[in-house]
């Protein structure tokens, strides 16, 4: 790219961001700042890990029933984890309550019941990578980090990617770093994220032109939907393995039984199997 396209560009992309920057951004429960005008970390680290390969409006009502549930980190380390899976039932990707159970257990074990202020320390918590880290850091903290998800890869490769397939990350985050408001990054992302949605309705998804956009399978006769019929049958208490492969009548039933235990979702005890504790 020419130093003269570069600067087109960059000048393209910092005008059709404005609006997105001063118009009322999209309402979303975790984008309200406490009473005090910050923004609570465990609200953002919540929201952040429900997001994760999860459209905004299935995470919305679900997010407000996990707070009323567990309004903080110590109610949900205290929490048995059937109760966690009960109020998370529905929104799939069942691993992330589990991830997000334990992270709230060594937050208060190892960190006197503070969320880390720093990605180094945010990573070391179960599953929370480098983009959920830093994701955490921006919203949270208001903290000049770089992270790229959908929306976001949308917005770069459209402006900056144009003609091009096989777009890296790493080819987008320099751009991220040049633009990046290091004084209201949070403002920033925010705006980011909603001019992202736009374009994803308005000229369809272009991040499908970044090599790590996976596409995701169906749902529905998928082995996800069997771990998911599984952990529902379990929420309510042990059931025999003969009774689990009777009523889901899925040859796969056993296999997604011995792959949910190694993941500690669920335990066995002789026939029964259970919600791990």
């Amino acid at each position: 790219m020419s130093n003269k396209n570069s600067a087109n560009n960059l000048s393209e992309f910092q005008n059709a961001l404005q609006p997105y920057l001063h118009k009322k951004r999209r309402e979303m429960p975790w984008r309200f700042p406490e009473t005090d005008g910050t923004f609570d970390p465990y609200k953002i680290m919540v929201s952040e890990i429900m997001l994760q390969q999860t459209q905004v409006n299935r995470v919305a009502s679900k997010f407000e029933e996990f707070l009323r549930t567990f309004p903080d980190v110590q109610s949900l380390a205290k929490a048995e984890f059937t109760t966690v899976m009960k109020v998370w039932s529905g929104l799939g990707y069942n691993r992330r309550a589990k991830y997000l159970h334990e992270s709230a257990r060594e937050i208060v074990k190892h960190h006197h019941g503070n969320i880390p202020k720093t990605r180094n320390l945010l990573t070391r918590l179960p599953g929370i990578g480098q983009n959920t880290a830093a994701a955490i850091c921006v919203y949270a903290y208001n903290q000049p980090e770089i992270f790229i998800e959908t929306n976001i890869r949308t917005v770069f490769i459209h402006h900056f990617f144009k003609d091009q397939t096989a777009v890296r990350d790493k080819d987008i985050a320099p751009l991220i770093s040049q633009v990046l408001d290091t004084k209201s990054p949070r403002e920033f992302y925010w705006a980011l994220m909603d001019y992202g949605t736009y374009l994803k309705s308005a000229e369809g998804n272009v991040s499908k032109r970044s090599t790590h956009y996976i596409k995701q399978s169906a749902f529905q006769g998928s082995r996800r939907q069997i771990r998911g019929k599984v952990l529902k049958l379990l929420i309510d208490g042990p059931v025999q393995k003969q009774q689990l492969i009777s009523s889901l009548d899925d040859p796969r039933v056993a296999d997604v039984l011995q792959e949910l235990a190694h993941e500690g979702l669920i335990s066995q005890n002789g026939r029964l199997y259970q919600i791990s504790s």
